[in-house]
């Protein structure tokens, strides 16, 4: 039973950690996009996977958020 229970804990308190690393991200994606050096479609794909970042976010996909979201800044050339 303690088991459960702390499995129950550490899933909670890894999501939330999560769930707070989406904004970060969207901020520094959001920072990156008015100086970026891109080509038309590259920017589209950028503009794509930040607003499917947020929607994921919302929705509570943080694992799918967080990767959409690392995704744009690669193309984006930050860390």
């Amino acid at each position: 039973m303690k088991r459960v229970a702390l499995l129950t804990v550490l899933a909670l308190f890894s999501s939330l950690a999560m769930a707070f690393s989406c904004p970060k991200l969207m901020k520094q994606v959001d920072a990156a996009l008015p100086s970026a050096k891109l080509s038309a479609s590259q920017m589209a794909e950028v503009k794509k996977l930040r607003a499917d970042g947020e929607a994921f976010h919302k929705a509570g996909k943080h694992s799918d958020s967080e990767a959409a979201l690392k995704k744009a800044k690669g193309i984006l050339g930050i860390n």
